[in-house]
């Protein structure tokens, strides 16, 4: 059971990556007027879900995750050096790199990660660790499976986007949980398919996310950072 002890920390919103600060263009979409109820979250949210997380960071999470058990370092290296270039504006960069920090500063402060033999190291040589890079690295070292990692990181990812909807758009509690509730049954099955996605299918065409994105760099009032 440890492992999965170990995983809800790393799924938890009381991680202290500060995730919580962020909206990944959702600030803006709500801004513009193209998300402004609760189905149009729902549409927002699912389709970042769907087309951007589950067809390009959970099936390079899934690859890291393979290459930190693999010992293949240079093929860590790579993956996030592939993830940071992905990131389409300053602000989603800057997001990934912060969190990524946090975290590793946050394992290595962990008497249960930084005993582990290797691992504190390995992740400190890694340049610039983007949050993916990160997290899979605890993951792997906590020995949590591959099918529950990558789908308790997109609820993760889910629960933090919806968390951002309820004091954007806004919506109430209630309305946040049914958003859980439905965006939530698809995670096993787009879990099943990153896992199982070859690299030359990787995909994060998504223009939508990338200009809300570019136009919240210059948002004149906004509560998230992203």
């Amino acid at each position: 059971m440890l492992p999965l002890v170990r995983l809800l920390q790393l799924a938890s919103p009381a991680l202290p990556v500060g995730a919580y600060t962020y909206s990944q263009g959702l600030e803006w979409a709500v801004e513009s007027g193209s998300v402004k109820n609760e189905a149009g979250t729902a549409r927002w949210i699912g389709d970042a879900l769907s087309h951007n997380l589950a067809r390009f960071e959970a099936p390079l999470a899934a690859a890291l995750m393979q290459a930190w058990n693999d010992g293949d370092d240079a093929r860590v290296a790579a993956l996030n050096a592939d993830f940071n270039a992905s990131r389409e504006t300053m602000e989603l960069r800057a997001e990934t790199v912060q969190m990524g920090w946090s975290l590793v500063r946050l394992l290595g402060d962990l008497d249960v990660f930084a005993r582990l033999p290797g691992w504190r190291d390995r992740l400190l040589a890694v340049d610039e660790p983007a949050f993916p890079t990160a997290w899979t690295a605890a993951a792997a070292a906590w020995q949590v499976p591959a099918d529950q990692a990558i789908a308790a990181y997109l609820w993760a990812w889910l629960e933090n986007q919806v968390m951002a909807a309820v004091k954007a758009v806004p919506l109430g509690q209630s309305a946040g949980q049914r958003l859980l509730s439905e965006l939530g049954e698809t995670i096993p099955a787009l879990a099943e398919q990153a896992l199982a996605l070859p690299e030359f299918e990787w995909s994060n065409f998504n223009p939508g996310l990338a200009i809300a994105s570019s136009r919240h760099e210059t948002q004149y009032t906004r509560l998230f950072r992203s």
